[in-house]
């Protein structure tokens, strides 16, 4: 997929992101409903989720992305090569997550993506960072039993600061205590690619909400 320029780094608090997101029809999205859900949060130009789609038709993908721009050009992307399970959402996970959660099917919700987030350097930008301790709230609340959840950085710190909101969270559980390698994946995404290319290591990670609780 080529490449689009677009704005890479936006506050996610400003009043212009505050819109909540209207989830769609999903019977219209998606032909099967009763397939699995993986979300990939913050899916930017939707170049992982395209080749998982492609990869595994038995599964449903969705990404949500903030920057509008790369949602509509990664629908037009998946338009071309007709995937019909493969979709992307424009919104703003600190106002829409749970929204965005509570629509889907039933139950079909089986495996959230965040891959290398904005890691908002600065302390006084904290609130900022994808993971907070409300968006693994919202998270346990609809991800099934037996669900998983994928976390990847190259910045250690913010792997870690991600494992910590989860580890804080007693519906989680991390299934290896380090860092995993390879991908349990397999797709890598263009900034993976670009860091393991420079010899540079990823720190990823797998979080399941436990069967009893």
């Amino acid at each position: 997929m080529p490449r689009i320029k677009v704005r890479q780094h936006v506050n996610p608090l400003s009043i212009i992101y505050q819109q909540p997101l209207i989830p769609p029809d999903w019977s219209v999205v998606y032909p099967n409903l009763s397939a699995p859900i993986h979300l990939d949060i913050g899916c930017a130009g939707g170049r992982f989720l395209h080749q998982l789609a492609q990869q595994n038709r038995e599964w449903n993908y969705l990404g949500i992305e903030i920057r509008e721009s790369l949602v509509v050009y990664a629908n037009q992307k998946r338009d071309e090569v007709e995937l019909s399970n493969l979709h992307y959402v424009f919104g703003n996970i600190n106002t829409s997550l749970a929204t965005l959660l509570a629509s889907l099917p039933s139950g079909k919700l089986q495996r959230i993506s965040i891959q290398y987030p904005d890691p908002c350097f600065k302390t006084r930008h904290a609130k900022r960072r994808v993971v907070q301790p409300e968006l693994v709230n919202d998270i346990a609340s609809y991800l099934p039993n037996g669900g998983e959840v994928f976390l990847q950085s190259d910045l250690e710190w913010v792997a870690q600061e991600m494992c910590d909101r989860f580890n804080e969270n007693l519906a989680f559980r991390r299934t290896q205590t380090d860092w995993l390698d390879p991908n349990p994946l397999g797709i890598p995404t263009e900034r993976e690619v670009a860091t393991l290319n420079k010899g540079l290591p990823v720190h990823r990670a797998v979080y399941q909400l436990k069967v009893e609780r």
